[in-house]
């Protein structure tokens, strides 16, 4: 007996079935890129940089510091610490902030959250 059953392993779908997707549908299929993505690409740099302004113009100076280290260069939040001379819990707090009473408070990204949000930014 055979262990290879085409009843079992092959799922029947009628030929037209595949007529009506598009290649889009495919999961290797990558578009050419066309004006919505063009679009998109525009949108973020601007989102970016807004947030690049945020980041050096509203954060304090050590935030700036734990923000560019982690997020730009890929340091670990020891790593960070043994740079600035801190705790890795501090720079923690720089980035995150901490949680009193139920509410975050404080921290970096919190901070640039409400600024994106007090300037209208976002990014679909």
């Amino acid at each position: 007996m055979s262990k290879y059953n085409p009843d079992f392993w092959e799922i029947p779908v009628p030929p037209e079935y595949f007529d009506q997707l598009t290649t889009e549908d495919h999961l290797c299929y990558q578009s050419a890129p066309n004006a919505y993505t063009r679009a998109r690409q525009v949108k973020r740099q601007q989102v970016v940089r807004q947030i690049r302004q945020i980041i050096s113009k509203e954060l304090t100076d050590r935030q700036n510091a734990c923000v560019q280290l982690y997020f730009y260069e890929g340091k670990t939040q020891e790593e960070i610490g043994d740079i600035l001379g801190i705790s890795r819990r501090v720079v923690s707090q720089h980035l995150f902030g901490v949680t009193r009473d139920g509410r975050k408070v404080g921290g970096a990204i919190n901070k640039i959250r409400k600024m994106c949000r007090k300037l209208g930014i976002q990014y679909p």
